[in-house]
């Protein structure tokens, strides 16, 4: 939970080409997470972007 109490169970994740990964942002819902990809991705730069759910295993 964040300081409103909202809870923001979706992370935008990005790997930089060294393999480290960050946490971009958290939100409330899998769309809403997407669409930040989706721009990002949309900018051309050559980072991987990927949404997660907090506790999720991937990559």
């Amino acid at each position: 939970m964040n300081d409103s109490g909202a809870v923001l169970p979706w992370l935008v994740i990005r790997q930089d080409d060294n393999g480290n990964r960050y946490r971009v942002g958290r939100y409330a819902t899998e769309d809403e997470a997407q669409q930040i990809v989706d721009t990002l991705d949309g900018r051309g730069h050559k980072q991987l972007y990927w949404v997660e759910r907090i506790g999720q295993t991937t990559h």
